[in-house]
């Protein structure tokens, strides 16, 4: 049914606009919190005058609510901030770490046989730090280590799967388009069909080629697996990249803290 219409000055008519139902703001001030410019300078967003002018201009959210005034206070232990859309990360004792990881190593923190493992690569740090995904022994390149709970759960989640790009040296003929449309089609694996984003040739010599894949897929020794189906075995595969972290120039068999906005965009990626 159409709406009743209104008489306008002249006699003609014009329908009513429907009226949307109007969300009242949430109260996220916490008169038992910390104020938000000090949460902010604290989590290393600048001085506290820096701050109340990122509040004042109407770039940070708490809790999903714009928050304007200066004298709003929060919990850091609940309340979710972000400034310019990045979540950022308010409990100190919070780390994310990546870690460049060595052939021969193993992707866990412990291990019977007596193998290195990450572990070792953190023995100075205090935190309790657990790995997000795997690399096998024979590859090498990005892992993450956190003490985050949500932030690993959300990364190891199917669901929440974000792309990995990998250098991948390979034996074989030359390395033809088909190939590569093969894979991002489709290769037929004992566990099922997986498929790559992206196979980019690196560099290429007789009977040998560089590599650069993406995919979302963590299942165990996909690329490997998926490339030797279509006959061209890997004797090197290196990890660079984790969604938007990237492996960089961190050496072999060292790590480094994520900065803050690395991990603003890294929460973001699975909608933290």
């Amino acid at each position: 049914m159409d709406p009743m219409p209104t008489t306008r000055r002249g006699g003609s008519r014009r329908p009513q606009r429907q009226q949307k139902p109007v969300t009242p703001p949430v109260d996220v001030h916490d008169p038992d919190g910390i104020r938000l410019q000090k949460v902010l300078a604290q989590a290393g967003l600048g001085s506290r005058r820096a701050c109340e002018d990122l509040i004042a201009s109407g770039r940070v959210e708490v809790d999903g609510q714009i928050v304007t005034e200066l004298g709003v206070r929060v919990d850091p232990a609940k309340a979710v901030v972000h400034v310019d859309g990045m979540r950022v990360q308010l409990d100190p004792t919070k780390i994310t770490l990546a870690v460049n990881k060595p052939i021969g190593m193993v992707s866990t923190m412990s291990d019977p046989d007596g193998r290195p493992t990450l572990a070792d690569l953190v023995a100075d740090r205090s935190e309790r730090l657990f790995h997000v995904g795997r690399l096998d022994a024979d590859s090498e390149g990005l892992l993450l280590l956190t003490n985050d709970g949500e932030l690993g759960n959300r990364l190891a989640h199917p669901s929440y799967e974000i792309a990995k790009t990998y250098r991948v040296q390979v034996e074989g003929p030359e390395f033809y388009p088909r190939v590569a449309k093969q894979l991002t089609d489709g290769v037929e694996l004992e566990d099922g069909v997986a498929r790559m984003d992206s196979v980019r040739v690196v560099d290429a010599v007789p009977g040998r080629a560089m590599l650069e894949v993406v995919l979302h897929s963590g299942r165990n020794r996909v690329v490997r697996r998926m490339l030797e189906e279509v006959g061209y075995p890997v004797t090197r595969l290196v990890r660079t990249r984790i969604g938007p972290i990237a492996l960089g120039d961190l050496k072999v068999g060292r790590t480094r803290v994520l900065g803050r906005t690395e991990l603003g965009t890294l929460m973001r990626a699975v909608d933290l």
